[in-house]
């Protein structure tokens, strides 16, 4: 015994002596007081209830601190079910709360259905009882044969060629210090030519994004095409074993340089603990008198970690995926929403747009730079933001309209799209109606540039982002001059623009046309067939 620990003991030892001998001496003066203000029977029955209390606390300690060192040996105690993580739980509970509250503004309904049927799953799996394993890999790799090992039954067609498992396949195991079930997943081969190949991949990947832990099997040195859905994984938050299987197949020179290998490549997302080597269905052997051999799988290395793995760290992994799939569900909830108030506010842009560039053609601005002031409607930015939730006032509106049309004149994108519109009409539109088109197809274009800048500005809870208004408009006006865009778009402008201008340029005076029918054709039927005609034409240019 080291000297520093015998002296430890000795001083607890003369402490403990000295408690003892100062309750000694403390019972004995209380028994002579009692005794003599009282009597010697009540003494006793005193000094009697004091020793008992005592004693039961030190029987109290001892036990409580046996039952502290070794919980395992405590016997009469049921063993309790393990339960998820508290915390996590809850977290995922108040995600798919929130989900429920989201789904609600989805209106398309197949997407909201399918949203609340994957909550609904989400929440049987936090109540299940079992830890769900998914195999995962190429067709011709032998995951397979790797579950049936595992199982220790068929569960499919053994040697079959890639693309036999058309469905994920799910069997149960259990292994010993194990208290959930586990339910094992045989999952379609990936990287499959073809459009079926592409459905069961599409298919494994969802059932992988789902699994507890992953089995990843391989059967050779790990391909970069293998590597990418590897990685992935592993970035969504996913535990994965890497599996090396068929290794009855290579000496073992090039089995242990392989290992290495795969090691190496797969450093710093998975551990290299967790990369194995197994042989689940060895091929036969031809022994030396003719016999056919056919030796046992060689299981046990993945049967080892994945129970280290689970012992460890099973309720955490159950938590985790848990918790992942809510916040999965909610993203993919959140881009709904998203995608659908995009689509209403695009329409709320592209009425606006036309609706600004008719103003224009009507009325020309006799100055350029007042373009960018007439283009950004700030009733536009009130319908826009009532979109995503938000309630401006008008004066509000017009502030944050003002400001972005300064920022399109100040950073010269009036006269950049100018530019990009009188090269476009050109060649299209007479020269007496150019300057006019000019101006209203590019009022209708700095609208568009406008309201896609307010989306973005909404769409980020009412932020510009890092780099403030100009980034955004410098990059709605980058990505709304591409060649293709501009084209569409001026063609479109030309049909609800140009060509109902170059009608009413060469209508004549109403005066005249009046006078020259109101002779042959009563006055009410003319003004019937002016009004209708006048109506119509409205519906068919707006």
């Amino acid at each position: 015994m080291s000297l520093p620990r015998l002296l430890t003991l000795i001083a607890a030892f003369c402490l403990t002596l000295g408690l003892i001998i100062g309750l000694v001496s403390s019972l004995t003066g209380l028994y002579t007081q009692v005794a003599l203000s009282a009597s010697p029977l009540l003494a006793n029955l005193l000094i009697l209830a004091v020793i008992v209390l005592l004693g039961t606390l030190i029987f109290a300690l001892f036990y409580y601190l046996r039952l502290l060192q070794s919980p395992q040996k405590v016997k009469g105690k049921r063993v309790l079910k393990p339960k998820i993580p508290v915390v996590k739980t809850e977290a995922a509970s108040e995600n798919l709360k929130a989900i429920r509250q989201q789904v609600d503004r989805i209106q398309d309904e197949v997407a909201r259905q399918a949203l609340l049927l994957r909550a609904r799953e989400i929440e049987a799996s936090m109540a299940r009882g079992s830890i769900r394993i998914v195999v995962f890999g190429t067709g011709s790799a032998g995951k397979t044969s790797a579950v049936n090992s595992l199982v220790g039954r068929m569960a499919g067609q053994v040697g079959a060629p890639m693309g036999t498992t058309e469905v994920g396949e799910t069997y149960t195991l259990k292994l010993k210090g194990i208290e959930r079930e586990l339910a094992i997943t045989d999952t379609p081969g990936i990287l499959e030519v073809g459009i079926a190949g592409t459905y069961r991949e599409e298919l494994a990947r969802q059932l992988a994004a789902q699994a507890d832990l992953i089995l990843f099997v391989l059967d050779g040195d790990l391909r970069k095409s293998e590597y990418e859905p590897l990685r992935t994984l592993a970035e969504i938050g996913k535990r994965s074993i890497v599996v090396f299987n068929k290794v009855d197949l290579y000496p073992d020179s090039d089995r242990d340089a392989i290992l290495t290998r795969l090691r190496e490549r797969v450093k710093g997302f998975v551990s290299a603990m967790d990369v194995v080597a197994i042989s689940a269905n060895p091929q036969k052997v031809v022994l030396e008198d003719g016999t056919i051999f056919q030796p046992d799988p060689d299981i046990m290395p993945l049967i080892r970690r994945v129970a280290a793995i689970l012992r460890a760290e099973g309720e955490d992994l159950i938590a985790d995926n848990i918790l992942l799939q809510s916040q999965r569900l909610g993203e993919q909830a959140r881009k709904l929403i998203d995608l659908q108030r995009r689509r209403q506010a695009d329409k709320v842009v592209e009425r606006f747009q036309w609706i600004g560039a008719g103003v224009i053609a009507v009325t020309p601005l006799p100055v350029v730079d007042l373009l960018a002031t007439a283009a950004v409607n700030a009733q536009m930015v009130v319908e826009i933001a009532k979109i995503y939730g938000c309630e401006l006032t008008i004066d509000r509106a017009k502030e944050l309209a003002f400001s972005l049309a300064k920022t399109l004149a100040s950073l010269g994108i009036v006269e950049g799209v100018i530019q990009v519109v009188s090269r476009a009409l050109q060649l299209s539109v007479a020269g007496f109606l150019l300057g006019k088109a000019i101006q209203a197809v590019s009022a209708a274009y700095l609208t568009r540039i406008a309201g896609k800048s307010f989306i973005e500005y909404f769409r980020h809870d009412q932020d510009w982002g890092d780099g403030g208004i100009a980034e955004v408009v410098q990059r709605q006006f980058q990505l709304n001059r591409k060649d293709e865009f501009v084209k569409a778009f001026v063609k479109d402008a030309i049909a609800r623009v140009v060509e109902p201008l170059n009608i009413y340029q060469q209508a004549p005076e109403p005066e005249l046309e009046m006078s020259a029918e109101i002779e042959s054709e009563p006055l009410y039927q003319q003004q019937d067939d002016d009004w209708e005609t006048h109506s119509n034409q409205r519906n068919d240019d707006w």
